[in-house]
C-alpha cells in the first residue's frame, strides 16, 4: 500500500469509529454494550497500527531511520493479519492437539476411551444479524471497505465434558 492509501485508509477507520461511537447511544443492553466497546478498541488498536505505519514511511522519506524499511515491512504485515474479535476467541493448535479460548490456558483436545483416541475441538459459531443488532451493517461496511476481519463469535463445546486438569481440581492456576 501507498502512503496516500493509508492515509484513506486511516480516515475510512476514523469516520467507522464515529459510527459505532454515534451507534452505541442506541444501545439496549448490557452484551450490545460489550460488543459496541471491543468494537471501539479493535477500531483503535488498527488506527494506532495505522499511525505507526505511516510514521515509518515518513521516516523512510526522509531518510531518518535506516532499519525503518525493515520495521516497516514488519508492521504492515502485521497490520495484514489484525482481526478484531467481538466476543470469543479460539486458538488451535492442531500439531499439538490443544485450543484455548479468550488467550486463556492451553487445554488438549484428546480424549481416549475404549474406542480408541479422539480429537474434539470446540468451535467457534458466528454471532447472527439479529445478535448483533444494529452493528451488524457497520461491521459489514468495515469490513469491505477497509478489509479489516471483525469476528463475532461464541464457542461451541458440541461435545461431552471435557477434561481439563486446571479446572478438574477447582482450582485455576495464577
Amino acid at each position: 500500500m501507498t502512503s496516500n492509501d493509508n492515509l484513506m485508509l486511516y480516515a475510512k477507520l476514523g469516520g467507522f469509529r464515529l459510527a459505532v461511537i454515534a451507534n452505541s447511544i442506541c444501545c439496549d443492553g448490557d452484551f450490545s454494550r460489550v460488543l459496541h466497546d471491543r468494537l471501539l478498541d479493535g477500531l483503535d488498536a488498527a488506527i494506532g497500527q495505522l499511525r505507526t505505519i505511516m510514521a515509518l514511511e515518513r521516516a523512510i522519506l526522509h531518510g531518518d531511520d535506516k532499519g525503518a524499511v525493515y520495521q516497516l515491512k514488519g508492521e504492515v504485515e502485521i497490520f495484514g493479519r489484525t482481526t478484531v474479535d467481538l466476543l470469543d476467541e479460539l486458538d488451535i493448535d492442531h500439531e499439538t492437539h490443544e485450543y484455548r479460548i479468550n488467550g486463556g490456558y492451553w487445554s488438549n483436545a484428546l480424549t481416549a476411551d475404549d474406542g480408541g483416541v479422539h480429537i474434539e475441538y470446540p468451535t467457534l459459531i458466528s454471532l447472527g444479524d439479529e445478535e448483533l443488532g444494529s452493528l451488524a451493517p457497520i461491521i459489514l461496511a468495515i469490513t469491505k471497505e477497509t478489509g479489516l476481519t471483525i469476528r463475532a463469535g461464541r464457542i461451541d463445546y458440541g461435545m461431552g465434558k471435557v477434561f481439563r486438569p486446571n479446572h478438574a481440581c477447582g482450582s485455576e492456576r495464577t
